[in-house]
């Protein structure tokens, strides 16, 4: 359905151009735009609705039709003696179904990347409808994935449509309530630092306009339509590895998930068994936060002392103290850089069993 306000300026249009007076009606009867001195008798309108005739004179009023899915649509009306009146009403009845067949094809171009990226098409039928909505099938593209509150999802998607139409072949869409869908074209393949920035300026427009924090995942670049879905899995997975692994981090790029994306992959028994051989058979002990935030940054540095101490300003002697205890419990020596790197492995593996027990069955 057209907005009533594109409607509306096609009217007032038109009255500027040919100062006929003319009238658009919807398919009830229902005034939805009209310029002029005369207006039009209602039951004009209303008698022709009831007539099988899709254009009728009465009196001075040209009255003509619009259909659409085989029911009346719209109803033009014009003013005057001659075939002046009946003319420019033709010319609105032209404009009104160029106007439904564009906006017809932006739903079904809408609908189209929906079930494209949920593999709902067969590929005779991708190539086949691309053609038909006048959509490139080798161009380069990404699928960027939006993570909003539910409350603020439409002021999102708003602000990225506003952001991103004017740029041909890109689309937002969506294909349930919580996130939002960015496929973005490229005129060549874009490298991981270009979707990057892309993420970026998507999590400050949204931060800034819709106040509220957002997260944007995004999968590799492809270059054929078919394969759009792909690129949509990639980012629908690395938003599930970032939430449950990297929660700080406000971009996730498949092609930077790492040792996340592996751990996401292993079967619980797995994971169960490998904490078994690294802390036996109790769970990993349970540290206080300073002392993980300490873990952390030391990780983070290389296993480098004396730079932790200085970012934490913490004194080196009690960040050995605390590497010492947390030795003393696990039997892992943070300090070598194996041991280091089996208690990272250990901590995310963890950390992935603890999300699936928070999932519903």
């Amino acid at each position: 359905m057209i907005p009533n306000s594109v409607i509306e300026n096609c009217i007032e249009d038109l009255y500027n151009i040919t100062k006929t007076n003319i009238s658009a009606f919807d398919g009830q009867g229902k005034l939805i735009a009209g310029v002029g001195e005369k207006k039009t008798d209602p039951s004009h309108i209303e008698a022709f609705l009831a007539s099988p005739a899709d254009s009728q004179v009465i009196s001075d009023d040209h009255l003509m039709k619009v259909s659409e899915d085989d029911e009346t649509a719209y109803v033009i009306v014009t003013n005057g003696a001659g075939e002046t009146a009946y003319n420019v009403g033709r010319i609105a009845v032209a404009q009104i179904k160029a106007l439904q067949l564009a906006y017809q094809e932006k739903y079904d171009k809408n609908s189209f990347y929906q079930n494209l990226i949920l593999d709902n098409m067969l590929l005779v039928d991708i190539y086949n409808r691309a053609k038909k909505l006048h959509i490139d099938t080798k161009v380069w593209r990404a699928v960027f994935l939006v993570d909003v509150k539910h409350d603020v999802k439409n002021i999102a998607t708003e602000l990225l449509k506003m952001a991103y139409h004017s740029q041909t072949g890109s689309v937002v869409t969506a294909v349930d309530e919580s996130k939002i869908i960015l496929i973005k074209t490229f005129d060549k393949k874009p490298e991981t630092e270009d979707l990057e920035e892309i993420g970026e300026t998507i999590v400050s427009l949204i931060n800034t306009e819709a106040m509220t924090n957002a997260k944007v995942a995004f999968g590799n670049p492809v270059e054929e339509l078919k394969d759009v879905s792909k690129s949509y899995k990639e980012g629908k997975l690395a938003l599930e590895v970032s939430n449950i692994f990297y929660e700080e981090k406000s971009i996730a790029a498949y092609s930077a998930l790492g040792i996340g994306r592996l751990i996401y992959q292993l079967p619980v028994n797995l994971c169960e068994m490998f904490l078994e051989e690294v802390f036996g058979e109790g769970l990993p002990p349970e540290l206080d936060e300073e002392t993980i935030t300490m873990i952390g940054k030391f990780l983070e540095n290389n296993l480098n002392v004396s730079q932790t101490s200085e970012q934490l300003y913490m004194h080196r002697h009690t960040i050995l103290y605390r590497l010492d205890k947390v030795q003393k419990s696990t039997g892992l020596n943070l300090r070598e850089f194996e041991d280091a790197l089996t208690y990272r492995i250990a901590m995310m593996v963890q950390k992935y069993l603890d999300y699936l027990k928070q999932m519903p069955s």
